[in-house]
């Protein structure tokens, strides 16, 4: 014998399995958990510091080029 097979119930179980493997996609594509999204903000922001803390001061008593 065969078994009877509900289409609508059939349908929807494909569905669901398509929602599953798009969220699936979305999570490895643009999912991040949020300590790896405070690490990245920790660097950036040492980065950051670090470039600040290697720019020269201006000179305040050099003569103006343009005169």
């Amino acid at each position: 014998m065969t078994e009877i097979l509900s289409l609508s119930k059939a349908r929807k179980a494909r569905e669901r399995a398509d929602d599953r493997k798009r969220a699936e996609e979305n999570r490895a594509k643009f999912g991040r958990t949020r300590s790896e999204r405070r690490a990245v903000d920790l660097t950036a922001d040492l980065d950051r510091r670090r470039l600040d803390a290697h720019h020269r001061a201006e000179e305040t008593g050099s003569p103006d080029p343009t005169d």
